[in-house]
């Protein structure tokens, strides 16, 4: 016999909870950002951050901007690119390979003169003066916005020509501080995020390079074509303009 049901409050409300779960999961996703190698770090923080705050789940890989670049004309499945410079972006977008009106700088990094030894880099730079070391470590300047800092700084202080026959070259910035850490090089020009890490005991020694001696490392986020029927790659890059995002940021040693 047909009639009314009255549903009972509490299996009400048990079933409005399930119906709303299931929604939010329903309009999860998954977004694919490649990420500057130099902003690996805090971007393992606010990826996890991120997913608690939206229920989407961000699936980096971190690499060299230039090498991104030329994988993303190639059709490579990212979705958002968080590079190490703004010239890349710039061009995808030029080039139609990026959402127009979507690119903007998430972070403004700074490169480091980094040693794994204790006392070995004083703060004016004199080590490099001085050129008592076999190796010097740099990111590949044509594939590493920050090796081409490294590059344009040694140019700056007259001291390229004198420690070219030491440079020894990472393909990015995380291989350029590998070759530091495990000794292959005395020294190194890295990313102050990389050695500025909340929460942990830095290691060795450090010069921040004057940011007179080089370009701005001005690092510009871009939404790629590939993405932008992604509510996911949208939600990341909004996210990424958020206090809470931008605390991290900070936290690392970048600018805004």
């Amino acid at each position: 016999m047909a009639g009314n049901i009255r549903m009972g409050r509490p299996l009400w409300r048990a079933c409005l909870i399930a119906l709303t779960g299931f929604s939010a999961t329903a309009r999860a996703a998954d977004v694919q950002v490649a990420v500057a190698a130099n902003f690996a770090g805090p971007f393992q923080k606010i990826a996890s951050d991120f997913a608690a705050a939206t229920g989407h789940k961000a699936i980096a890989i971190s690499g060299s901007t230039g090498k991104f670049f030329t994988q993303i004309k190639e059709g490579a499945p990212f979705e958002v690119l968080l590079a190490a410079d703004d010239e890349a972006p710039r061009k995808l977008e030029e080039e139609g390979l990026s959402v127009k009106g979507q690119r903007f700088t998430y972070a403004k990094g700074k490169l480091v003169l980094w040693s794994a030894m204790p006392g070995y880099v004083d703060n004016h730079g004199a080590v490099l003066k001085a050129g008592s070391f076999t190796r010097l470590a740099m990111a590949n300047p044509r594939l590493a916005p920050y090796g081409a800092a490294a590059l344009t700084s040694l140019k700056a202080l007259g001291l390229f020509d004198a420690l070219q026959p030491k440079i020894v070259q990472g393909d990015n910035i995380a291989q350029t501080q590998q070759f530091v850490a495990t000794g292959n090089a005395e020294l190194g020009f890295v990313a102050l995020s990389q050695v500025q890490v909340p929460g942990k005991t830095a290691i060795g020694s450090w010069w921040v390079i004057p940011s007179s001696l080089y370009s701005p490392l001005l690092q510009d986020a871009v939404l790629l074509k590939k993405g932008q029927a992604n509510p996911a790659a949208a939600a990341l890059l909004s996210y990424l303009k958020s206090e809470q995002a931008q605390a991290v940021i900070r936290a690392y040693g970048y600018e805004l």
